[in-house]
């Protein structure tokens, strides 16, 4: 959480107090010691970054010379990288069998509770719970878990030269050229690719690394 919160952190008051027990109760802690905003006649710090209080992080200024309130550079160490993600899905059982269940149950209904009655609210609530009653047990829920393995050296820039390289594969044909020219940059983008992977596996052992305290 980050922003111009209007509380000058510089001085002790009731306000601070209030508000670092309010993000306490969230496990929050604000991050910024310095001045962010500098006049000639008040300096104050009222630009803060609140983040989770388990987190290893520096922070430093950033003067951008535009405005009166100066930046802030916030750097999180030892994040998690998660390479796997479950994620589930829920949907409904849709098909001839449900959705003519469903219209059997509807048949049965009288709906004298929608048609005697003039108040338009009650009767808008009346025909919803009756069609709700209806379409819960006639189309079924069914959840399905899906897992997806992100690869995280897989950048955008990676995403376009690949696409690139499968274009030149279509285009190249019996042209000599055109085929000398497509297994240069099948080698270069395999270099890019090695290298990334390299790159990313190297800071997943370094974030495994204990340390020591």
């Amino acid at each position: 959480m980050c922003g111009d919160i209007n509380i000058n952190y510089l001085e002790s008051n009731n306000k601070n107090n209030q508000l670092d027990n309010l993000v306490d109760t969230y496990n929050l802690i604000d991050t910024v010691f310095f001045p962010t905003r500098i006049v000639s006649n008040s300096v104050t710090l009222t630009d803060n970054i609140f983040i989770d209080n388990r987190r290893s992080y520096t922070v430093k200024l950033r003067s951008n010379g535009l405005l009166d309130h100066d930046g802030q550079i916030l750097t999180l160490f030892n994040l998690p990288m998660s390479c796997n993600s479950i994620k589930y899905i829920y949907t409904r059982r849709t098909d001839d069998n449900t959705i003519a269940d469903f219209q059997l149950q509807l048949s049965y209904e009288q709906w004298d509770n929608v048609f005697g009655n003039n108040n338009v609210n009650e009767i808008f609530n009346n025909f919803f719970n009756t069609y709700l009653r209806c379409y819960y047990p006639s189309f079924p829920k069914k959840v399905t878990k899906t897992q997806h393995n992100y690869k995280h050296w897989i950048t955008t820039e990676i995403k376009i030269s690949c696409k690139r390289k499968g274009e030149l594969l279509c285009r190249h044909g019996n042209d000599p050229n055109l085929k000398t020219y497509y297994k240069r940059y099948y080698k270069f983008i395999s270099n890019v690719i090695l290298s990334a992977k390299k790159k990313n596996y190297t800071i997943i052992e370094l974030l495994s690394i204990p340390t020591i305290k």
